[in-house]
C-alpha cells in the first residue's frame, strides 16, 4: 500500500508542477503582448460602433424597400391571376357557346343537304346549284346562330 501511495504523491507532484508550469507560461505570454493606450482603444472603439450602426442602418432600408416591393408585387400578382382567371372563365364559356353553336349548325347543315338532295321526292339535277344553296344556308345558319 505504501507504494501505491508514494506512486499517488509523485503524480500529484508532477500534475502540481504542470500546473505552476502552465501559469508560469500564461503569464509570460501576457507581458509580451501589446497592450493599446487608452487613446486607441477609445478610437477603436468608437470605430466599431459605427461600422455597426451603419450596417444595421443599411439593412433596415434594404429590408423596409424589399418589403415594400413584396407587398406591391403580390398585390399586383393576385391582381393579375383574377383578371387571368375571369377572362379564363369567359373564355371557356364562351367555347362552350361556340362548341353548341358548331354542332348546332353541323347538325342543321346535315338537314340541309339531305332536304337539298331530295325535296318532295325531287331531285337536283345539277351538283353546283345544291352547293350553292348549301352555303346559303349556312351562312343564314351562322347569322343566326351569331345573332343569338
Amino acid at each position: 500500500m505504501a507504494k501505491k501511495e508514494a506512486k499517488t504523491n509523485k503524480e500529484n507532484k508532477k500534475e502540481s508542477k504542470n500546473r505552476k508550469s502552465f501559469f508560469k507560461g500564461f503569464k509570460a505570454e501576457l507581458k509580451k503582448v501589446i497592450w493599446p493606450t487608452p487613446k486607441q482603444l477609445v478610437n477603436n472603439t468608437v470605430a466599431v460602433i459605427v461600422i455597426v450602426l451603419i450596417t444595421a442602418a443599411i439593412v433596415f432600408v434594404l429590408d423596409l424597400t424589399f418589403e415594400t416591393i413584396n407587398s406591391q408585387g403580390i398585390n399586383k400578382i393576385k391582381e393579375v391571376i383574377g383578371t387571368s382567371n375571369e377572362v379564363e372563365n369567359e373564355n371557356a364559356s364562351s367555347d362552350e357557346n361556340a362548341t353548341s353553336d358548331n354542332t348546332t349548325q353541323e347538325n342543321t347543315t346535315e338537314n340541309s343537304v339531305q332536304e337539298n338532295s331530295t325535296t318532295e321526292g325531287e331531285t337536283q339535277e345539277n351538283p353546283e346549284e345544291a352547293q350553292e344553296t348549301q352555303n346559303s344556308e349556312n351562312v343564314e345558319n351562322n347569322t343566326q346562330n351569331n345573332a343569338e
